[in-house]
């Protein structure tokens, strides 16, 4: 793979990247036709769909960021693009590619409960959407490939506390399989959390998004455990084995997600193949965190809160 260009309409900063990296400058997208065969889409979320529209027009496959675009009516558009220019498109849902998500899929049964946490430090980047289209979408996206049932019943709360759109929000999402999922989404936390938990029949998983390692907690028998070595158990995991009860640390192939994302989209590109995050994952995320922001202004309604 070879980067030939980069695309900025600063042209200051595509000449910087564009030197630090050995590659050409260009100040439009139209720059790129017949001159590359795939690009990365990596402008804000309003913009989505008329720079991919554009390049999977003039035969150009394309990488675009999460959210896929800033409306369904918008993720169609760009659906029925890709089908009737044949492009490859893969959505840039990073988490798919983290060595500890990839590990947990082979020990997913029947997951029942979720618990969820994205927290970050307040960062100026990504401001033109609220926290449920810049973090929380990451662990829709996850849950939701996870779960592979469709959504029943969402509920939700949410604040802008320092711009004004949602900064912090919490979902609870109910799925027609019974299974439940709290997610918690802040981008003005004073610490980084990025953690997933969820219970199925006789087991718990646990993924560290950060660390990239999975936990595995596991009843192998039916047997009554004493609220003291459940609390001893909990105290030191590694040292006090309860019978019944196996930990299991899945081994996790250590690989940067972004570089593992890119490799995954050149090889759907060279063999013309369904990229692991597609189209309709995108949309189905997509689909998932409007109705979110939908639930947090009913909610914000009924509270009274724009009145606050």
């Amino acid at each position: 793979m070879e980067l030939v260009a980069v695309v900025d309409n600063d042209t200051a900063q595509a000449q910087a990247v564009a030197s630090q990296f050995g590659c050409l400058a260009f100040s439009n997208v139209e720059e790129l036709f017949g001159r590359v065969d795939a690009a990365s889409v990596a402008v804000p979320t309003i913009h989505h769909r008329s720079v991919a529209a554009a390049l999977m027009a003039a035969g150009i496959d394309v990488l675009i960021e999460k959210p896929l675009a800033s409306t369904l009516d918008e993720a169609d558009e760009l659906i029925s693009l890709a089908n009737a220019n044949q492009r490859i498109v893969q959505v840039g849902h990073l988490e798919r590619f983290n060595p500890a998500v990839r590990a947990t899929l082979p020990l997913i049964t029947h997951p029942m409960f979720f618990e969820v946490h994205r927290l970050s430090v307040f960062s100026p980047r990504s401001l033109d959407v609220d926290v449920v289209l810049d973090l929380m979408i990451h662990d829709i996206d996850v849950v939701l490939s996870f779960v592979q049932s469709p959504l029943k019943e969402i509920r939700a709360v949410g604040l802008p506390v320092v711009t004004e759109k949602v900064d912090i929000a919490n979902v609870r999402m109910e799925f027609e399989s019974g299974c439940v999922a709290n997610l918690t989404a802040s981008r003005i936390s004073t610490e980084r959390v990025r953690k997933l938990r969820f219970f199925q029949p006789k087991e718990y998983i646990s993924i560290d998004y950060g660390r990239q390692d999975v936990f595995q907690i596991r009843v192998t028998q039916e047997e009554k455990f004493s609220l003291h070595s459940l609390m001893a158990f909990a105290e030191t995991p590694s040292t006090l084995p309860i019978p019944g009860v196996t930990l299991n640390k899945p081994k996790v192939e250590a690989e940067e997600p972004l570089r593992a994302e890119l490799k995954s989209f050149l090889h759907a590109v060279r063999h013309r193949s369904k990229p692991v995050v597609s189209l309709e994952d995108g949309r189905r995320a997509l689909a998932a965190a409007l109705s979110i922001l939908s639930a947090i202004e009913d909610h914000a309604r009924r509270a009274q809160l724009h009145a606050l």
